[in-house]
C-alpha cells in the first residue's frame, strides 16, 4: 500500500469539461476564432493553458498570456463550478485517508481554483497538501507542481527507490506521468479521464486503472 498519493484534479477527481471548454471558446472568440464544437477543445483539459493556446492555435507567448486573462474572465465567476465530481471519488478518498495514506492534490490549475473546487464538492478535508500553479504563471509545469507537493509532504529528500515504492502520482494525462517520472515516484494513469488512446502507455505509466473502483483497489493493495 502506498503511503503518499498525489492526485491530479481535472479528469481524475472531477469532470471539468463544460467549464474549461466554454471558457476556452470565450477566449478564442476574442481573437476572432469561432469554435462551435466544444469537443475539439477538450485537449485543453490537463496541460498548462499557455502551452495549449500556443500548440493548438499557434498563438505567440504574448497572445497566449492575453488569452489566459480573457479565459479567466469567464472561468473565475462561472466556469470553475461548471464541473462534476466523478462517481465514487469521495468514497475512495475517505477509504484511502482512513487507511492512513497521506493525500495531496497536484494540479496544473491555479491553486485558488483548485481549493474552490475541492470545497464545492466537500472533499478538501481529505487532503494534507493542495498544490496548483500560480495566477502569475509560476509553477507552471507538472514537474514543478509535483516537486512542491512532495516537498510539502516531506518526502522530496527520500531516496528515489523508496519514493517510487511509497509514493504515487495519479492522473489522466501524459503530463502527470512525466511529473511522476521526473521525481522517481510511481505513475498511475486513469483511463476515465481525457487521455488520448495509448497516451498513458506511451508515457510509461506503471499502472493504468479503468475505473475509480479499480484505482482504489490498486492504491490500497498490500
Amino acid at each position: 500500500m502506498f503511503r503518499y498519493c498525489l492526485f491530479d484534479l481535472d479528469g481524475t477527481l472531477t469532470d471539468p469539461r463544460e467549464g474549461i471548454t466554454k471558457s476556452v471558446q470565450h477566449a478564442l472568440r476574442a481573437f476572432g476564432i469561432e469554435e462551435s464544437d466544444l469537443t475539439k477543445l477538450e485537449p485543453f483539459i490537463g496541460p498548462p493553458l499557455k502551452d495549449s493556446f500556443m500548440e493548438f492555435y499557434g498563438f505567440t507567448e504574448e497572445q497566449a498570456v492575453k488569452a489566459i486573462k480573457i479565459y479567466r474572465e469567464r472561468f473565475a465567476p462561472i466556469g470553475v463550478l461548471e464541473n462534476q465530481i466523478l462517481p465514487g471519488v469521495s468514497q475512495m478518498l475517505e477509504k484511502l485517508q482512513k487507511a492512513g495514506i497521506h493525500l495531496a492534490v497536484a494540479s496544473s490549475k491555479p491553486t485558488i481554483f483548485v481549493r474552490q473546487i475541492l470545497q464545492h464538492f466537500s472533499i478538501e478535508q481529505y487532503f494534507d497538501v493542495i498544490v496548483g500553479s500560480e495566477l502569475d504563471g509560476t509553477r507552471g509545469t507538472k514537474e514543478e507542481v509535483v516537486e512542491e507537493a512532495l516537498r510539502q509532504l516531506g518526502v522530496l529528500t527520500m531516496q528515489v527507490d523508496k519514493r517510487h515504492s511509497s509514493c504515487a502520482m495519479i492522473g489522466d494525462r501524459k503530463f502527470d506521468m512525466q511529473g511522476a517520472k521526473a521525481h522517481g515516484i510511481t505513475g498511475v494513469g486513469v483511463e476515465f479521464g481525457f487521455a488520448q488512446p495509448g497516451e498513458l502507455e506511451a508515457e510509461g505509466a506503471d499502472y493504468i486503472a479503468n475505473t475509480v473502483e479499480e484505482l482504489q483497489e490498486y492504491l490500497l493493495k498490500d
